[in-house]
């Protein structure tokens, strides 16, 4: 460690790393553009300039190496000064558009123009035309005339992603950031070079003229697109999610997300199941809660005592809780050793993108819920043998592909779980509608282990969670719970007793970036900036 003086303060930081990031971890606000905590150094932009005693001039502080014994100021006159000058140069050519910029709100160089803009401009040249809303790639789209080429674009795709899609053309007042030729910006992560962007000239095409950034209410969350769990804000405005922005997590997933994560909200606006549904004669109609559940149990009870006519498909979509009190009613109330989980595989590649499908298979292994038999079921009902299925979720009918229908068909009783309108639901002899994941708490386990929590963003109204679905019909069939109620704090707190590798693992010690269940899972520093 080196000990360094700022604006009159002694300061202990890493020996050798950069002054920046070595300040901003201390909450100091230094402006800065170009610089990004997961991208190399590229000190183009100049605004983090500083005074360091014992240099002849003033310094970038993203690019000076700190050294035991250092002074530094960084809100003398002649620092103030220089950033005035530096962001005046910005503005040269920059559109005065804020009242129609998406980023108008959340934007740094509006910021930072309030701190050290000037009102008036010394220059009377007209502003440099360039293109606007270029469409560089399928989910992004580029204002050329904002863009201040701090190169953090450039930069992701050269490094963090590989593809190296977009690039400085030209020189001096002539330079731009385009798409080389019949090559758009299409990587699966391309929507993290508009989060990335301090001022607005990339931009997500689905939240592109959507909604005033002020509107929106975030939640901490977790995407449940894949077992990798990467960080989010979930952002809300009109009873409706309008978007995913990733947050930052160094031991899950730095500051990025793919952008089939990204865009994976749109299923908890839209084709809701909202009410529980019963199917007599051929005909659906809707049903009380009360009734529902009635029904719902003595259906399973009289299923349930005729030994191995019952089955139950588990969701690797239901929370931690959730899984341990199906796992309660499955032992206690549903006396049925026939269930599995079905889990639903595709794509993958060495950054983020898992191959499992759902975001809580590692915690449904981990609470023995994943049992291998799910053919051994499928066996089961085209013989006869089972004549009653319980599935909590969809990808059932996925798993099992085209012989879904026939199989599901068979059945005297189906019960199913579904979040939205789906095949799965028009063969159901009971709806029992679910909620997804930005309307309930409770947590997810990750692939490589780590538990992390996810909040409320959405009120449900009167909808029950899937847990508390479990609670009534486990209540209703007489079993012997572990809680009162379903409430997703005490369930944990049951989880840490019966599961080993979940001891260590309470509500309030998880936080915002979760904790992991195998001891040498080791989160990296986490720099102070509020970067993704």
């Amino acid at each position: 460690m080196a000990n360094i003086t700022v604006d009159g303060t002694p300061l202990e930081v890493p020996d050798g790393s950069m002054l920046l990031p070595a300040l901003l971890d201390h909450g100091l606000q230094v402006p800065h553009y170009c610089y990004h905590p997961k991208l190399s150094i590229d000190g183009s932009c100049r605004m983090c300039m500083v005074k360091v005693e014992g240099m002849p001039k003033l310094t970038i502080s993203c690019n000076t190496p700190v050294r035991d014994g250092m002074v530094i100021d960084t809100q003398s006159p002649e620092v103030v000064n220089a950033r005035h000058g530096v962001l005046e140069l910005l503005l040269v050519n920059h559109p005065l558009d804020c009242p129609i910029c998406d980023q108008a709100g959340e934007c740094y160089l509006q910021d930072y123009s309030f701190e050290y803009g000037t009102r008036e401009g010394q220059s009377t040249e007209p502003r440099r035309k360039l293109l606007k809303r270029v469409d560089v790639g399928p989910r992004v789209v580029l204002d050329q005339e904002r863009c201040i080429l701090c190169r953090r674009c450039v930069r992701f795709c050269s490094e963090i992603t590989e593809t190296r899609e977009l690039a400085v053309f030209n020189l001096g007042d002539e330079s731009r950031i385009d798409t080389f030729p019949d090559e758009p910006l299409a990587n699966d992560y391309s929507i993290c070079t508009a989060d990335i962007c301090p001022v607005g000239a990339l931009l997500s095409k689905d939240f592109h003229h959507k909604m005033r950034v002020w509107f929106l209410d975030e939640t901490e969350s977790v995407c449940p697109g894949c077992s990798n769990g990467c960080n989010v804000k979930v952002g809300v405005a009109r009873r409706e999610v309008q978007r995913l922005l990733p947050r930052r997590n160094d031991a899950v997933n730095d500051t990025w997300m793919c952008d089939h994560g990204r865009l994976g909200y749109r299923f908890v606006n839209e084709a809701r199941v909202r009410e529980p549904q019963v199917r007599r004669d051929g005909a659906v109609g809707e049903i009380g809660w009360e009734a529902a559940l009635d029904e719902a149990a003595a259906r399973l009870k009289t299923l349930g005592a005729a030994e191995g006519a019952l089955a139950v498909i588990v969701s690797p979509h239901l929370t931690n809780e959730e899984l341990f009190m199906l796992r309660e009613l499955i032992a206690q109330g549903l006396q049925t050793a026939r269930f599995d989980v079905a889990l639903q595989f595709g794509a993958a590649d060495e950054l983020l993108i898992k191959e499992d499908k759902a975001a809580n298979g590692r915690g449904a292994r981990d609470l023995g819920l994943v049992t291998g038999t799910l053919e051994e079921i499928a066996a089961g009902i085209e013989a006869g043998a089972i004549r009653g299925l319980y599935a909590t979720g969809t990808d059932l009918w996925e798993v099992w592909g085209p012989r879904s229908a026939a199989l599901l068909a068979r059945l005297e009783t189906l019960i199913v779980h579904a979040t939205n309108a789906h095949p799965i639901v028009e063969l159901a002899h009971l709806v029992l509608p679910g909620l997804t994941f930005a309307e309930k708490r409770g947590t997810f386990t990750n692939v490589a282990g780590r538990v992390q929590r996810i909040d409320r963003a959405l009120d449900p109204g009167s909808q029950l969670s899937d847990g508390e679905i479990f609670f009534a019909l486990a209540h209703r069939l007489g079993a012997k719970l572990s809680t009162p109620r379903f409430d997703p704090t005490l369930m944990l707190q049951e989880i840490a007793r019966a599961v080993p590798t979940y001891a260590q693992v309470s509500w309030q010690a998880l936080g915002g970036g979760g904790l992991p269940t195998a001891e040498r899972e080791v989160a990296a520093p986490v720099n102070a900036e509020a970067e993704g």
